[in-house]
């Protein structure tokens, strides 16, 4: 097989986001519009701005949260769309392995011992792996049944085990210190995101997309079950493990400086797949681009829709969950 030939879509979808996150630079309550982005700009052209906050505003607070929403999007909606295609169910996503709660409670811990932010992350990304790391190994332990449906029910056994510990941390937590922060960065938020937050994460993501992108050629044929895939010559045990840790990586990655942004990697691969179809060689670089556009405009509406900034799981929450009940009652049958 050979790709498709003809992307077009792809270079207007991706100037659609390059325009996208000038809009996202523009957005704020202080130094909104056009003009203060040229004024920071002129630094770069050998002038000199007359308004330094300004340009530390833009530079140093608003960009890193453009790229990370930039980053964050693409990177959930690439981990929802390839869950989605090893289960062959459009209604999964990157939580069905419990890599979003493993990492909340390494964040959790991390809070509660009063850690510092570079170590919360740390245990955050941990925390991801680890779960994921169990729900494979009780799969593996349980023969003779279905591997797709194996993972998907120890991923519910070890989503309710870790949730546990985490309601445990929040009781014995602070309430007038530790609480708020933990019940905040559950929440998901990218208040405090940095430049080097945004580099930290960007080797990990780039490793986890790497056999998401080798692969995609095997991922249309897992599409269509375990023993069809076989016969086609598809290792389909390597397979699914090089996919589900490739998206379970970048699922940890996010994670773990954004706190919990559910609902992208549920309904986004699903637009997505409603545009291009299901071959995941347009659905991947579809999601990514759907994903990264959906997370700017959720992050713009966050800090400028009230006088406080408002968590990013209540926004996604909102557009989500209706678009998940429509999903649910739509009455659409079978993966294709």
């Amino acid at each position: 097989m050979t790709e498709t030939p003809g992307h077009r879509w792809i270079w207007l979808s991706l100037a659609g986001l390059l325009l996208l996150a000038l809009l996202s630079m523009m957005t704020g309550k202080y130094g909104g519009g056009p003009e203060p982005l040229v004024e920071a700009l002129k630094p770069l052209f050998g002038g000199k701005t007359d308004d330094p906050v300004l340009a530390t505003v833009l530079w140093n607070v608003r960009l890193p949260r453009v790229a990370a929403a930039v980053v964050v999007g693409a990177a959930l909606a690439a981990a929802g769309a390839t869950y989605q295609g090893i289960f062959r169910n459009p209604l999964v996503s990157p939580d069905i392995l419990g890599v979003s709660v493993g990492a909340s409670l390494g964040a959790v811990l991390g809070i509660f011992l009063s850690l510092p932010v570079l170590a919360i992350q740390a245990l955050a990304f941990a925390g991801g792996l680890l779960s994921v790391a169990a729900v494979y190994a009780i799969g593996a332990a349980v023969r003779h049944r279905d591997p797709a449906l194996t993972l998907v029910l120890a991923g519910i056994a070890i989503q309710a085990l870790v949730g546990a510990g985490i309601s445990l941390i929040k009781i014995l937590a602070d309430p007038y210190d530790q609480l708020p922060a933990i019940t905040y960065w559950l929440l998901g938020s990218m208040t405090a995101i940095t430049r080097f937050d945004v580099l930290s994460i960007l080797p990990a993501v780039l490793l986890g997309l790497l056999p998401l992108v080798l692969l995609r050629w095997r991922m249309n044929v897992m599409t269509l079950g375990d023993e069809e895939a076989q016969t086609l010559g598809v290792d389909t045990r390597r397979t699914r493990l090089a996919l589900v840790c490739g998206a379970t990586l970048i699922t940890a990655a996010t994670v773990s400086i954004t706190g919990i942004v559910g609902w992208i990697g549920l309904i986004i691969p699903h637009i997505a797949r409603m545009l291009v179809g299901p071959d995941f060689r347009r659905l991947l670089p579809a999601s990514m681009i759907a994903g990264a556009a959906y997370l700017l405009v959720v992050d713009m509406l966050a800090r400028s829709i009230a006088t406080i900034e408002v968590p990013l799981g209540i926004l996604t929450a909102v557009v989500g969950a209706p678009f998940f009940l429509w999903l649910l009652t739509s009455g659409k049958r079978g993966w294709q």
